[in-house]
């Protein structure tokens, strides 16, 4: 069973001393390891380790997180997922707190701790294209771009975690465009962002949310982007693999796995709208497990 780990970087020593102990104990069991046959059982070694997995709590990462989590238990791995906030995440992968993560949104959102951080861990890429962010309303509100905004929602943006890249996006907007001077950005959590747009969208009231692709959101309701011509929200991201520097050495089936992983905003929505719909992150990612073994297989191909 995975387990959500909420402790904090705090906690780094006590992980660091099990596994010193576990190294130790490596060299006095070397011939158990080795079948009568002479082969090597490394394998079974790097799967009973310990993998931990950061991410920001955000419905998207929850889903990827969740899933490429119960693929690497499959393989043997003890896996944790840590739910941090933004920053904090980027920090604990780099100094090698966390092992990795698939949450990374780059360009733009996550940018600047790209900058900061991006030089210290390894990045394997994206995992999934087509990610976007802005503002997003109900398709029956009638403005298209956020260049004609007047005084819509009471000149509010429900905004999610402050320190989010679409937050401070958004907060660029209220700079960028002229016609948006008394607007404020209002912060608050991805969830109550979420609860208040569908008390909004179900008594067809005006409402702007920061929102991002992918999320079930959009399969839920009818919604669009607002029209962004003056670039404040940047053009479409990627969502990128980020490892710490050490781990294709320590665990080579591990990082294959992450370097292999790749799936669609489809794929990724399937998952959260099933969250939301009350099933627990755990179970709607095994069932999308189950139900995309083909895909799965090209995760974990050439680690069996």
């Amino acid at each position: 069973m995975l387990e959500l780990n909420w402790k904090r970087l705090g906690l780094v020593a006590g992980l660091s001393l099990s596994l010193f102990a576990a190294g130790c104990g490596s060299d006095d069991e070397s011939s158990s390891d080795t079948g009568s046959d002479g082969s090597d059982d490394e394998a079974t070694t790097e799967e009973a380790k310990e993998i931990e997995l950061a991410y920001v709590e955000w419905d998207s990462e929850i889903a990827s997180t969740n899933v490429i989590g119960k693929v690497l238990e499959d393989q043997g791995f003890d896996v944790e997922l840590t739910p941090l906030d933004n920053a904090v995440m980027w920090e604990a992968v780099a100094s090698g707190e966390a092992d990795g993560m698939v949450a990374a949104w780059l360009p733009a959102t996550h940018g600047s701790q790209f900058e900061e951080y991006g030089d210290q861990m390894v990045d394997l890429g994206e995992n999934l294209a087509g990610a976007k962010i802005g503002l997003v309303v109900p398709s029956y509100m009638d403005v298209n771009s956020i260049a004609d905004l007047t005084d819509e929602a009471d000149q509010t943006i429900t905004g999610i975690e402050p320190g989010a890249g679409v937050v401070a996006a958004s907060e660029q907007s209220v700079e960028d465009y002229d016609n948006m001077e008394g607007w404020e950005v209002q912060t608050s959590s991805s969830g109550a962002m979420a609860t208040a747009l569908g008390e909004a969208y179900d008594n067809e009231e005006p409402i702007i949310v920061t929102g991002w692709t992918p999320h079930w959101k959009f399969a839920e309701y009818d919604l669009k982007y607002l029209e962004d011509p003056e670039g404040s929200f940047g053009e479409e991201e990627i969502i990128s693999t980020m490892v710490r520097e050490g781990l294709e050495e320590d665990m080579p089936k591990a990082y294959k796995i992450l370097d292999q992983f790749h799936w669609t905003t489809e794929d990724m929505e399937t998952v959260m709208l099933e969250v939301y719909n009350g099933t627990s992150p755990e179970e709607a990612a095994a069932a999308w497990v189950e139900d995309n073994a083909d895909k799965v297989a090209e995760w974990t191909e050439g680690v069996e």
